[in-house]
């Protein structure tokens, strides 16, 4: 089943979310450091992640490194 990905950003509270499909039966599982698996309550299926304090990482040249079996899409269309 094809989902879209939706990407999230919240510039005040420095707050990215990047998720597939809906995500209104998921819960969000704490990898540490600010960074959350979201989480299918039913399936268990990983659909994104968040992160918070993501422009504060990038300017301080952090890599985010998250492990997640999901496969994630892009296609450009011209």
């Amino acid at each position: 089943m094809e989902s879209e990905m939706n990407i999230y950003y919240d510039e005040e509270g420095d707050y990215l979310e990047i998720s597939t499909g809906d995500i209104s039966n998921c819960y969000f599982d704490n990898e540490g450091e600010g960074i959350f698996k979201i989480v299918d309550k039913e399936t268990e299926e990983i659909k994104g992640i968040s992160i918070h304090s993501f422009k504060a990482r990038t300017k301080k040249l952090e890599e985010i490194s998250v492990s997640l079996p999901f496969k994630l899409n892009i296609s450009l269309l011209g």
